[in-house]
């Protein structure tokens, strides 16, 4: 008998001890035997043929999840439906995952994902006939440290605007539920009554059985040699069994998928990485329960846990240091190699080619929908920019990758912070507390970030921008494309606005800054983490409308200063012979001028609100740019200031953020950005007419703009909002008024409690704060403020 399962540098873990019959020696033997022989014994026939040589859909891989979009793509109604298998359906990784299922996920919009895939699999044997072997006993996440038990209350904030059940549990709680715990240190559990999980193998037989039942067809074993993209955007689809055209790839190929990006091109950042379980036998204790155990997640033990049979499946995720990557699959290919032919591509845009690719079992059911109604509808249903490809560029090499699959799986478990970032967001001075110290409460930055809120208001900061997508558009049509892209109006050439791609059904794609430099050259500007995945919008509308223009991203050419403060005017005049006065250089104008000899592209805008340029300007004088304003600015005390801070100053200003308080599950009219939208413009721009529909039948819910009166911990958002008792609404972002000193929120509420004056409640850490809506802002911007004075009017400040 072994006692503990899990140990730490050679001493017994103090955090749960469960009784488990097994000799981990014979790990090898017992796992690959079982499921070799249940892969082997379990496996269909089939004979290879393509069936057909044209398809709406062809798609790459005979995993869970390929299966899964053949599945949701064909109940949808889509005709032709061709799923091409190398080999087997399962043979990749999905035959011998241990197939979790989880309502759970620290994040929003994959909670949806989870809870469809539930959903899905509790009625999929009854839908197709197909046994699935899914099991729901629960599943209880441990807290054996006060700062878990401070990440469930943060995650249970998150819990009550979502409809699936989530609870907080005791430590007897815990213990009726899962009987055969060590509780020593047990301070909590996070429970989720209809989690559990499913047969892998069965599940996916059980989805591919829907999917022929509506038309899909499931061709294996073929293989995949080549795809070509042809002239009018099909695809050819070459096999040893001959070519089928297609109209769209969907590449779910799982280990395979970088050999089947290769073939047109495209390095997918995918490292395959180790993962073992161990399966125990008999377990007397298990055999004599009368109900199934839900399954154990130890956080601080980093391993789950789940009852098998009589006995107990148990996984743990490694650190960093001790993870396996699977080297020689990086560098050699996976076996079987894929034979392709080499393509020597660069720097392309490639049509109709989907990537799709699970971490779980739990994922496969929600992404296939999801896949599936972007496909169909010609947008995605919610947003999840979070789990988008086009979140990484150019910098994702095999090396970056490989430490940086190695770095997430070793955090598989670890506490999950608020504002939890990689990168450095405010600046140290002599005197401050040092080094990276999350924490759910206000931590060793909240000083730092109020002394650069207060540089920025009271005198001149500059902070860096330059991971901004950056996109210069011309041509012949390029004013007649930004027209039926954006809901605003062009600008001038000369002027700068804030414009809105829309999805069909109104949502909110993309919030960007549209400059005219020249007649019909335009620079747009969007967000760090939004390049290619609004770049991809863009080019698809450009193919699609046949629109004669060119697109070139220029990201990683330029950078961008920003300055702002009152005496940004101040600095950079000593830098220029250019007048910068406000009737010379407005706000929202952009200017192409030299700023100590060197040539920049000027924009009077700042996203804090407060007097500033934006001066984008060629990547290698980001140095000399930055040296000769900081000198220039001596005399007004200029420093440095963080994103912590330009959070603070654009809240107090009332401004949106595009992935936060507007996305693709917002649309602009209950996002209160009415003024960007210019509905009775002659262009019939994308999301007009859904626009037009959402106004005429009136808005459920809208954002509004709360003060929340708390002790030592600040909203960020995604909280839940209360009023008399239930959970009404969430919270978007939220943060620290240094200005006002108290904390400020964004949140979506009903309409009929959404009046100016309303008392509402926010949660945090497991307390329900008091809130209030105020008029927003809570601070007017520079041009507003000079804008009253001149009419002898007092602003607010």
């Amino acid at each position: 008998m072994v006692e503990t399962i899990y140990k730490k540098d050679g001493e017994k873990c103090n955090c749960l001890f469960v009784t488990v019959g097994v000799f981990f020696v014979l790990f090898l033997f017992v796992c690959l035997f079982v499921f070799v022989c249940l892969f082997f014994v379990r496996k269909e026939t089939s004979s290879p043929s393509l069936g057909k040589d044209r398809a709406d859909t062809v798609i790459i891989g005979g995993g869970c999840v390929g299966v899964s979009l053949a599945y949701h793509l064909a109940k949808a109604g889509l005709k032709d439906v061709v799923l091409l298998e190398k080999s087997e359906l399962t043979a990749g990784s999905t035959w011998h995952a241990a197939g979790l299922t989880t309502y759970f996920h620290p994040g929003i919009n994959l909670k949806k994902i989870h809870a469809y895939s539930i959903k899905l699999y509790e009625k999929l044997e009854e839908e197709t006939g197909q046994p699935v072997g899914f099991h729901q006993p629960g599943s209880i996440r441990i807290a054996s440290t006060p700062t878990r038990v401070d990440e469930f209350k943060y995650q249970m904030t998150r819990a009550g605007w979502h409809p699936t059940e989530q609870y907080l549990i005791t430590p007897e709680k815990v213990q009726e539920l899962f009987p055969l715990l060590n509780m020593d240190k047990v301070l909590a559990g996070l429970y989720n009554p209809g989690d559990g999980h499913i047969d892998p193998y069965s599940l996916t037989m059980a989805l591919a059985a829907g999917a022929r039942k509506y038309g899909a067809q499931l061709n294996y074993p073929v293989q995949v040699t080549n795809l070509k993209s042809r002239s009018d955007g099909t695809w050819e689809v070459e096999t040893p069994l001959g070519i089928i055209q297609a109209k769209r790839i969907v590449n779910t190929a799982g280990f395979w998928a970088r050999d089947v990006g290769k073939m047109i091109g495209l390095q997918h950042p995918l490292i395959p990485v180790h993962h073992q379980y161990v399966v125990t036998s008999t377990i007397p204790e298990v055999k004599a329960l009368k109900t199934e155990l839900p399954v154990i997640r130890d956080l601080e033990g980093s391993y789950y846990l789940r009852q098998e049979r009589d006995g107990l499946l148990f996984g743990p995720y490694e650190s960093e240091e001790k993870m396996k990557l699977q080297d020689s699959w990086v560098t050699n290919g996976v076996p079987p190699v894929l034979t392709f032919k080499k393509q020597n591509i660069k720097d392309l845009a490639v049509q109709d080619f989907f990537l799709f690719l699970r971490y779980g079992i739990i994922h496969a059911g929600g992404m296939g929908k999801y896949l599936s109604d972007w496909i169909l509808e010609g947008e995605p249903p919610f947003d999840l920019i979070e789990v988008d490809p086009n979140r990484y560029g150019k910098w994702t090499t095999t090396e970056y990758t490989a430490a940086k699959a190695r770095e997430s799986y070793g955090f598989n478990n670890i506490v999950g912070y608020p504002k939890e970032k990689r990168q450095p967001h405010w600046f140290y001075k002599p005197g401050d507390e040092t080094g990276y110290k999350p924490s759910f409460r206000r931590t060793n930055w909240f000083d730092p970030v109020g002394r650069e809120y207060k540089q920025v208001m009271e005198k001149v900061g500059v902070i860096d921008l330059s991971p901004f997508g950056k996109f210069k558009v011309k041509g012949t049509d390029s004013v007649k494309l930004l027209d039926h892209l954006f809901a605003n109006v062009v600008p001038k050439v000369g002027s700068t606005n804030i414009s809105h791609m829309l999805t069909p059904r109104g949502k909110v794609y993309a919030e960007l800054t549209v400059s005219q430099l020249y007649p019909g050259e335009f620079m747009l500007v969007t967000g760090s983490g939004s390049e290619l995945h609004d770049l991809r919008w863009i080019e698809e509308k450009v193919t699609r409308g046949g629109y004669k223009v060119e697109i070139e991203n220029v990201t990683d050419e330029m950078g961008v200063l920003s300055v702002a403060g009152p005496y940004a005017r101040q600095v950079l005049q000593r830098l220029t012979n250019e007048d910068l006065s406000d009737s010379s250089f407005k706000f929202l104008q952009c200017r192409h001028l030299k700023l100590s000899n060197i040539a920049v592209t000027a924009i009077r805008i700042s996203y804090t609100g407060e007097l500033g340029w934006e001066l984008y300007h060629r990547k290698e004088d980001s140095v000399p740019l930055y040296n000769a304003i900081m000198e220039a600015g001596q005399k007004e005390g200029i420093d440095d200031f963080g994103t912590y801070a330009l959070n603070a100053l654009r809240l107090e200003k009332g401004f949106r953020a595009w992935g936060a308080e507007m996305n693709c599950d917002t649309n602009p009219l209950e996002a209160g950005l009415e003024y960007f939208v210019k509905l009775n413009k002659a262009a019939d721009f994308t999301g007009k007419q859904a626009l037009k529909h959402i106004k005429e039948k009136g808005l459920k819910r809208r954002l509004v703009y709360l003060t929340v009166e708390t002790d030592n911990v600040d909203p960020e958002g995604n909280e839940s909002v209360w009023h008399n008792g239930k959970v009404i609404g969430n919270t978007t972002s939220g943060c620290f008024s240094y200005g006002a000193q108290q904390s400020l929120a964004f949140a979506y509420v009903p309409m009929e409690v959404s009046k100016v004056g309303q008392k509402l409640e926010v949660e945090l850490l497991g307390k329900n704060y008091p809130a209030t809506i105020i008029q927003e802002p809570l601070v007017l911007t520079e041009p507003t403020r000079v804008r009253l004075q001149r009419k002898g009017e007092s602003p607010k400040i």
